[in-house]
């Protein structure tokens, strides 16, 4: 699976504001823009300086490189732990993982993560790889199931180290893999904090 992805908070309003014929587009070229100089962060927000990219911020996951590998191997460790979290936590991570990992190449699913009326069809969206898109609504709402998930994810802790270690994987232990999830929960929360959205573009 050789995609990345870049992880964009959006301003809604200044999104559906733009044709939707033309919004991919926009959201590929604003994303870095012609601006090499926030290349060089490897973790955390990237706020753009220029005034007409200030209607987004980029979140870097630290230590991917921008590959989409870690985030589809998260989703996988989770199917190998989940039948061992208790109901609450089960229901609230798979909630919000559902909503913006893409766990494989199937039109279907790939089709879900996208929120109604952002692009003109899901059907002209199908590329390799993943394309998240959730407006303030949903983000409200993984919002909420992270502050579920957070305070008992600790118990998959013993469970992990049995049945999801991956040495020489990019999630090799629960550390590695609740990193992941923080960093999705940051980008969530900050989102949902602004009544933005979320964007996740294959570049």
């Amino acid at each position: 699976m050789g995609v990345d992805i870049t992880v964009l908070v959006i301003d809604w309003e200044h999104l559906m504001e733009i044709a939707p014929d033309d919004r991919l587009e926009v959201l590929q070229e604003s994303a870095y823009a012609d601006d090499d100089s926030d290349l060089d962060i490897d973790a955390g927000w990237v706020w753009p300086a220029e005034p007409d990219r200030s209607w987004l911020g980029r979140y870097e996951f630290g230590g991917t490189l921008g590959s989409y590998k870690p985030h589809f191997w998260a989703a996988h460790a989770w199917d190998h732990v989940r039948g061992e979290a208790e109901r609450e936590l089960r229901a609230a991570l798979d909630g919000f993982l559902s909503a913006l990992i893409w766990w494989g190449p199937e039109v279907d699913t790939d089709a879900e993560h996208v929120d109604a009326g952002v692009f003109p069809s899901g059907a002209r969206l199908w590329r390799s790889g993943p394309l998240i898109a959730r407006g303030p609504q949903t983000v409200a709402h993984l919002n909420r199931y992270w502050q579920a998930a957070a305070p008992v994810l600790p118990q998959l802790r013993e469970p992990y180290a049995r049945h999801a270690p991956s040495p020489w994987g990019w999630t090799a232990d629960f550390e590695d893999f609740t990193a992941l999830l923080s960093g999705w929960a940051e980008t969530v929360g900050e989102a949902e904090r602004r009544r933005w959205g979320l964007i996740g573009l294959p570049l």
